[in-house]
């Protein structure tokens, strides 16, 4: 097949190499404006200082449209509302947030279900963090740790007192849970800047008063009328919100603080989590 041939373009004013001068108007041979030249009203409404250096790429942004006086400033406003984990609906069904990782030390006392510890951790490390268990059952915790974080190591599981320092920062806090039943031992990890503890019980015992005292918050699945009683006294709640602990349902809890503040929560479970870790539990 014979190679196309093209007729050569007549341009009689160039030599192959240079583009043919530019139309009237724009060209500067003749001292009129170059294209690359801002015109004299742009000059005019630009931004003080020096001038930019003619270049042979496109000109950027003008920045003086995009620039806010002083007076202005005071129209701006950004809606900006709770930072944490999402735990549920309070009983206006709007969110509940849970601030479960802070620049001071946090320490928080669970007494409920593993099926909570887990969903809690979760949605802890959806929001970016690391979680850390230390567990006297870590089977039951493995199959969590590996389908959390879409492959990533956000969650390590260590066994009772096997446990290494996490090593928290601002761009990398931890939540660190400690299920070791109703009497667990000393813990080894404290509270610190972007480092909080959640310890799990299932039911108070021996010790359990006394770690309540301490917690800087204290969430509630149900619990029995003795269990109410002691709690309530602990917490400084109102009788008639301990009077309604006994009849939660598997997924309520209440979320209570030492001065006497409460929030009833109802955790609603995704499918993600249901197909993970079943549906709500009081008991495992």
């Amino acid at each position: 097949m014979a190679s196309p041939t093209y007729q050569p373009r007549v341009n009689t004013s160039s030599d192959g190499w240079r583009n043919p001068p530019l139309s009237a108007g724009i060209s500067g041979g003749d001292g009129r404006r170059l294209s690359h030249q801002p015109r004299p009203e742009e000059e005019q409404s630009g931004p003080t200082g020096p001038k930019p250096r003619p270049g042979y790429g496109l000109r950027g942004p003008r920045r003086s449209p995009h620039v806010l006086t002083a007076e202005s400033l005071a129209a701006l406003t950004l809606p900006v509302g709770d930072d944490g984990v999402i735990i549920g609906i309070d009983p206006q069904n709007q969110p509940a947030v849970l601030s479960l990782l802070r620049p001071t030390p946090l320490e928080v006392v669970l007494v409920g279900s593993m099926w909570m510890a887990q969903v809690l951790a979760l949605r802890t490390v959806a929001t970016g963090a690391r979680v850390a268990v230390e567990t006297a059952r870590p089977p039951a915790w493995g199959q969590m740790a590996q389908s959390a974080g879409g492959g990533q190591q956000c969650v390590s599981v260590h066994d009772v007192r096997q446990i290494a320092p996490q090593g928290p920062s601002v761009s990398s806090p931890v939540l660190v849970v400690r299920d070791m039943g109703a009497r667990p031992p000393r813990n080894q990890l404290a509270p610190s800047p972007w480092q909080s503890v959640l310890t799990v019980l299932p039911f108070l015992g021996p010790r359990s008063p006394q770690m309540l005292s301490r917690a800087d918050l204290v969430g509630l699945q149900r619990l029995s009328p003795e269990e109410a009683e002691v709690v309530t006294r602990i917490m400084r709640l109102p009788e008639q919100v301990g009077a309604v602990l006994p009849t939660l349902s598997d997924n309520a809890m209440l979320w209570c603080r030492r001065d006497g503040g409460h929030q009833f929560v109802m955790t609603q479970p995704t499918e993600a989590e249901t197909n993970l870790l079943g549906g709500p539990r009081r008991m495992d």
